[in-house]
């Protein structure tokens, strides 16, 4: 994905796996369904850095924008390719190539959204990967931010019944743990990102957490009926305190003003 970060093709099996489970869904059609609402009806052009398999690409494509995935991993591309060949209709909309998000090679506002998401949570300081993306958010547009929520250190281990690993961390507010595909993944507040969003250049939006109440059910695989009810329920409290704050991921969004 980035320069520090594992090439996620050596886990691919079982990010798919996730990604087309409950848990992984929920995130990507909570994390697309906010991008969207804040692109509005127009057409844009869309950034995705850390692409992995396209999961995001896909669903902003199918609404109608212009899409470029960036990634990393070839493995990674490679299953992005085959993802987007099943969906020929959406293949005229879509750019994949492969790339870093310390180097990306794009000029400055060219992107009405950048989006980094399930990336920043394997480097170790997010300072620097949102300067780099920030400076590509184009007047009107927005920066999407999704990682891991410091705020909900333990919560997923409490659930499942891990005491000792979850009150470890909740005693000494670790920011490392490992992730759901066995990598150490790095948590940030979203005071933090909203400050360096702020940093930036960009006015923060209303933040999201993201997986409340079905993180800890990696075995989790609904029919379609609980899974839309399961989506609704989170999607009402991805945006109310308390219960943002126990979301396993954070979304931030952050804006650049337009110009008059």
């Amino acid at each position: 994905m980035t320069a520090a970060s594992p090439d996620f093709a050596t886990v691919g099996g079982a990010y798919a796996a996730y990604s087309n489970g409950g848990r992984g869904r929920l995130r990507h059609d909570i994390t697309a369904r906010r991008v969207l609402a804040e692109l509005g009806d127009r057409q844009a052009r869309v950034l995705d850095v850390g692409c992995g398999d396209a999961q995001m690409v896909l669903r902003l494509a199918a609404a109608g924008h212009e899409v470029t995935g960036v990634e990393k991993s070839a493995g990674m591309l490679t299953a992005a390719a085959e993802r987007l060949a099943a969906a020929p209709d959406l293949a005229e909309r879509v750019t994949l190539t492969e790339g870093d998000v310390h180097t990306l090679p794009f000029d400055d506002a060219s992107f009405d959204a950048v989006c980094c998401h399930g990336v920043v949570m394997y480097l170790p300081d997010s300072a620097a990967p949102v300067a780099h993306l920030a400076r590509l958010v184009a007047p009107g547009g927005v920066l999407s931010i999704l990682t891991k929520n410091l705020l909900a250190v333990g919560v997923r281990e409490a659930l499942r019944g891990q005491y000792a690993s979850a009150q470890a961390q909740i005693e000494s507010g670790q920011a490392t743990s490992p992730g759901n595909l066995g990598l150490t993944t790095r948590g940030d507040t979203p005071a933090h990102l909203d400050d360096l969003a702020r940093a930036n250049g960009l006015t923060p939006l209303p933040w999201q957490g993201v997986r409340i109440f079905h993180d800890h059910r990696d075995d989790w695989a609904p029919q379609e009926e609980e899974y839309q009810a399961a989506l609704a329920l989170e999607w009402a409290a991805s945006t109310r305190s308390p219960y943002r704050e126990l979301g396993r991921l954070v979304h931030t969004l952050a804006r650049r003003e337009a110009t008059a």
